[in-house]
């Protein structure tokens, strides 16, 4: 039953998320963790596989319908790549309750993001800018998806917004820069994670079908909006869930 409903959990919200540009980890951790999987050694990990299938399958969506910027999101994917390690590192030196605090703030963060629809205006940044934007970025992105598992499409998009990507563009490379941190992320922790066979794969195929299906119905005819409307209210519920539950009623 466990398994069945892990999975169920993964499709929806991949389906949701591929939408705009994420992996959706920030809603399948928490889920996975209330239906009894540890949040360190078991949700953050399997979370992170099923954001980076999610995010890989939405990629190759956005690769196709040419909506991807690959000159602005190249120097993201680089450095991506070097902070979950380091995350990961002090993420499982941490007790479980501060971890869990800094999931619930990132995740409240996004939600507001996505609430408010903010996003910097203004015309395209040089390259020489739009390279330290995404080596600064990158960098930042990969130590917080090694430490509390989000892939941080909710802040990479801001970023590309500033480097003058228009919204369909951001949100396309958005998923393609997520799809490196999610997969480094989940390499760091696998080492010490106990995961179930059974419930990775399942968890996996879940989220590569939920993702083709909410990326290829972005890319064709669906506007996020409302999508993100209603997503955002999710996020900083589960936040204030994982606050006053798991952490200040458990302590």
């Amino acid at each position: 039953m466990q398994l069945w409903l892990a999975a169920t959990a993964v499709l929806g919200v991949t389906f949701v998320f591929s939408m705009l540009g994420m992996g959706g980890g920030q809603l399948i951790i928490p889920a996975l963790f209330w239906l009894g999987l540890d949040f360190k050694t078991e949700a953050i990990p399997i979370g992170l596989l099923c954001g980076a299938i999610s995010a890989t399958s939405a990629s190759v969506t956005y690769v196709r319908h040419r909506v991807v910027n690959w000159r602005v999101g190249a120097p993201f994917m680089v450095a991506v790549l070097v902070g979950p390690p380091l995350g990961a590192f002090v993420s499982l030196r941490l007790p479980p309750e501060p971890v869990i605090v800094c999931f619930a703030l990132f995740s409240a963060a996004a939600g507001i993001l996505m609430l408010t629809g903010w996003r910097p205006h203004g015309r395209e940044l040089p390259r020489p800018a739009q390279w330290l934007i995404g080596a600064i970025g990158g960098l930042a992105l990969g130590f917080v998806t090694g430490l509390i598992g989000r892939g941080g499409g909710s802040f990479v998009v801001p970023l590309l917004y500033l480097c003058g990507l228009e919204p369909r563009a951001a949100a396309a490379t958005s998923a393609l820069i997520v799809t490196g941190s999610n997969w480094m992320g989940f390499l760091s922790h696998l080492a010490v994670a106990h995961l179930s066979p059974g419930l990775l794969v399942a968890c996996g195929v879940a989220g590569l079908i939920g993702s083709q299906a909410g990326s290829n119905l972005m890319a064709t005819r669906l506007k996020s909006h409302h999508v993100k409307i209603v997503f955002g209210s999710v996020l900083i519920g589960v936040a204030a869930v994982l606050i006053i539950k798991d952490v200040l009623l458990a302590g």
